[in-house]
């Protein structure tokens, strides 16, 4: 398969928020105010590859799902042709099987080999990547041979020798120095000249893979925001390769403003410009009029918060991001504090928001509900017996159950065991059961909160379609307890005292529930 054209990356302002800071909210917000591409944070490819695709029709998403029903990636159709998917990966065919899962849900994929961070590079990934230029080579391959959208990848500048031999300056210990005789792949710096030569030669290696484009973090694995980020070096790259190549570190020393994007740019000669840092300050520096007052920026992305159900942990320490030095003004303090979203709301007078949006919200939950229970009805078995009803413990004697009076009629009528079949419905994740007795199904119309109940209702409905006693308290004289009282003074007049003297009955009629439990298979709606 083969990717679109690198020039598709030309010319475009690129956000790329870092781990924590670029979910659904911030990409959208970053978008509404002028930004082009959006990349999402960096997701590792082990736990993408547990994940399972959910539709979310109320939010109306799409999310990738943990095993512990933890959203891990969450996007929706607005942004589906302008995010990156940047992915952490220290192997090929793991890559690719993530970039498989999302790609219909993306514009593109990105493999992060910049990040210096410990976590990503004690598993390979990450900066760790770049002193293994072979796997790079196959990572990059993988994917670009494997999917058909575009696929990037974000490097920092590789160290070089701490001095050239050939040149005087050399015994000053000033950055790194060449001599003129040396080849092109250099960049000036200060007084004397930086060694690309690695960093060039890296690039052009990777650029040979087939990607589209690539990111460029201009410092190296050892170096923070507080050091210089190395312009020249980003653009010796830009002039050594064809492809277009995203400068990315500006954010400290260039970028305030929506002009200093430009700047950076011309500096770099690079095709585009990522910022994270500037644009997690205030997502509205990429408008060309200016930047919005910070109190609306953040009221801005509290509603994106709320409406696509934003952990409140992500979009307090976003919200933080945004205030900066003014943490410990009142409005500081109030953030400081807030423990949910609704309080988080509350802390920036925008209750009235919140209460409207979640109430649409449970509005939409019932209505799908309701459409659901219509689905499932049209689709059901037209054959199956259904009432409405619900098992209410307090009805019935202790220990006395319908599955119980069901068993007890089916082996008086030498029919077969009952057997249950229960499904949850994974929009409320409530659970229905229908009972299969003598060939005829039975079921109740109402959904219950635990698969007990729902067994116990279809037991139910399956007694009254039959006519025959439930063991309700109401009904009078129950032939089961009856039956138990027999029992245990068989089992006294035999000597049995040291047993329980309800153990034999009770143990039957326990077991054919748990029995019918575990044979009951569940599936999912």
């Amino acid at each position: 398969m083969t990717v679109n054209t690198p020039l598709c990356f030309r010319g475009k302002n690129i956000l790329a928020p870092m781990v924590r800071v670029g979910t659904l909210p911030m990409r959208l917000l970053a978008l509404d105010y002028g930004a082009d591409i959006v990349y999402c944070e960096e997701l590792i490819d082990i736990k993408m590859m547990q994940c399972k695709r959910v539709v979310n029709e109320i939010l109306e998403t799409v999310d990738f799902v943990a095993p512990n029903e933890r959203v891990v990636f969450r996007t929706c159709e607005r942004e589906r042709h302008r995010v990156i998917f940047q992915m952490g990966s220290a192997d090929a065919g793991r890559a690719l099987a993530v970039a498989k899962l999302v790609e219909s849900d993306v514009a593109g994929i990105d493999i992060n080999m910049g990040c210096p961070k410990e976590y990503s590079t004690k598993g390979g990934m990450g900066a760790a990547l770049l002193s293994d230029p072979d796997k790079i080579e196959s990572i990059l391959t993988t994917l670009v041979k494997g999917i058909c959208k575009p696929v990037t990848c974000k490097i920092r500048i590789l160290p070089s020798a701490d001095f050239c031999i050939a040149c005087p300056l050399s015994e000053q210990q000033v950055g790194f120095c060449l001599c003129l005789c040396h080849p092109v792949g250099v960049a000036f710096f200060g007084d004397c000249y930086l060694v690309v030569e690695d960093t060039v030669d890296l690039v052009k290696r990777i650029e040979k893979t087939g990607i589209a484009a690539i990111a460029v973090h201009g410092r190296k694995k050892e170096e923070r925001p507080q050091h210089p980020v190395h312009c020249d070096v980003i653009k010796a790259i830009s002039e050594a390769v064809s492809i277009p190549v995203i400068a990315n570190g500006g954010s400290h020393d260039f970028i305030k403003e929506y002009g200093d994007i430009e700047t950076f740019q011309k500096a770099t000669a690079a095709s585009s410009v990522m910022i994270a840092r500037a644009a997690m300050w205030n997502p509205s520096i990429f408008r060309k009029e200016g930047p919005f007052p910070l109190r609306k920026v953040m009221q801005d992305y509290i509603k994106y918060a709320v409406r696509y159900d934003n952990h409140y942990t992500n979009t307090k320490y976003c919200l933080c991001q945004m205030l900066r030095e003014q943490l410990e003004t009142a409005q500081g303090k109030k953030l400081h504090v807030a423990q949910s979203t609704q309080e988080i709301c509350e802390a920036f007078e925008m209750s009235e928001f919140y209460e409207e949006t979640t109430a649409l919200f449970e509005a939409k939950k019932t209505s799908l509900e309701t459409k659901k229970q219509d689905e499932d009805d049209q689709m059901e078995d037209p054959n199956v017996i259904k009432m409405a009803v619900r098992f209410d413990k307090r009805e019935y004697p202790p220990q006395i159950t319908p599955k119980m009076y069901l068993l007890e009629w089916c082996r008086k009528e030498k029919h077969p065991q009952p057997v249950y079949e229960t499904v949850q419905r994974p929009l409320d994740r409530l659970f229905c059961s229908v009972v299969t007795v003598a060939d005829q199904k039975y079921r109740s119309a109402l959904w219950d909160k635990s698969k007990k109940l729902a067994e116990q209702a279809a037991a139910i409905v399956c007694l009254r379609t039959l006519g025959v006693p439930e063991g309700k308290l109401c009904e009078g004289e129950n032939h089961l307890i009856n039956k138990r009282k027999r029992e245990d003074q068989e089992h006294l007049n035999n000597g049995d005292h040291g047993k329980d003297l309800a153990e034999p009955s009770h143990k039957k009629a326990s077991f054919a529930e748990e029995s019918s439990d575990m044979n009951a298979p569940k599936m999912q709606w």
